[in-house]
């Protein structure tokens, strides 16, 4: 063999080693495929919606709880707009590696019906963190002193009842064309940028009534500014002992917002269990369910298995209200 073939080789065979190595040493955010025991680098949880929310401090608490199961940090990134359609989509686009997760809240369930290309089988669902219950409240100096009353009153005048809600797409928009539907009444709906501006109008007496999170209601009830009338709860809440649910009531409306851990779609069946399992001793952490239910939200867990079949069944569920036509 010559000196000129053994050089061609060895260089060959040094080329291959570099190669390796630098797989190896390959940077997790991109989504390399793990060697060892998942997780090995940052992982990061993004939020569809702006910082500050419930669904960011949502995240923010779960990433720290998660953080200490999984021995890793844990970055949470938002990446609001489009009625949270731009963080959703990008999740979707990202490597099924374990590495990128969300909290997504329930509009990941509704978007696919708004004209927005969002398919909630574009995810692996890891679990559900909690729940906040829809209520139907009015201005404490409403003459509607029950839910009754004032559903006698939107029969009695088709479209004369003002409802504020938290805008177009929102749950609490599908919550008050819900409530009309089943009550068979026609509301005037008045959409806000979010739950807490369209509670600031019935507080201060510009619509009849608003439609939102117990979050946002409860306080605004125990103070004396709003009157909540019913919660769209199975059973009474917690928040809310005295306030009926609106079955009682007679209306058969069980609704609200929820947020679910969720990763791309093609999760290694591994990484998929480890994940899972962080997000329960996450749910099941004092710190997080003392977050969750001082703001009135109820901590409601829910496996993979069981998620997915909860956000498929909620995915239906708005489609039938989406054709069911306006309030």
């Amino acid at each position: 063999m010559s000196a000129r073939t053994t050089r061609s080789r060895l260089l060959v065979a040094l080329a291959a080693a570099g190669t390796l190595l630098l797989a190896g040493c390959a940077d997790r955010s991109g989504g390399a495929a793990a060697d060892g025991p998942f997780p090995e680098g940052t992982i990061t949880m993004f939020t569809p919606t702006a910082a500050g929310g419930a669904t960011d401090l949502t995240a923010r608490t779960l990433a720290t709880e998660m953080e200490a199961d999984l021995g890793t940090s844990i970055v949470v990134d938002n990446r609001p707009g489009g009625a949270g359609s731009v963080g959703m989509a990008h999740l979707a686009g990202l490597a099924p590696d374990g590495y990128s997760i969300a909290v997504l809240p329930v509009e990941v369930s509704m978007l696919g019906h708004q004209g927005y290309d969002i398919d909630p089988a574009a995810y692996d669902f890891l679990g559900q963190a909690n729940t906040q219950p829809g209520t139907v409240a009015v201005p404490a100096s409403s003459p509607y002193t029950t839910l009754d009353e004032l559903l006698e009153a939107a029969r009695a005048e088709p479209g004369g009842i003002t409802v504020s809600d938290a805008g177009p797409g929102s749950s609490w928009e599908a919550a008050a064309q819900d409530l009309a539907r089943t009550a068979g009444v026609e509301f005037q709906g008045v959409p806000f940028d979010g739950g807490a501006p369209a509670v600031a109008a019935a507080v201060g007496g510009q619509v009849d009534a608003v439609v939102a999170g117990i979050g946002e209601t409860a306080p605004a009830h125990d103070d004396g500014r709003l009157r909540v009338l019913a919660v769209f709860t199975p059973e009474r809440a917690p928040a809310l002992p005295d306030v009926p649910t609106a079955t009682e009531l007679g209306q058969d409306v069980v609704t609200g917002s929820w947020a679910v851990i969720a990763a791309p779609a093609g999760l290694p069946d591994e990484v998929r269990d480890r994940l899972e399992a962080a997000v329960k001793t996450a749910v099941d952490a004092e710190e997080y369910q003392n977050m969750i239910t001082s703001g009135g939200n109820l901590v409601e867990y829910r496996s993979a298995a069981d998620t997915t079949e909860f956000v498929r069944s909620e995915f239906e569920r708005f489609g039938e209200l989406a054709q069911g036509g306006a309030q």
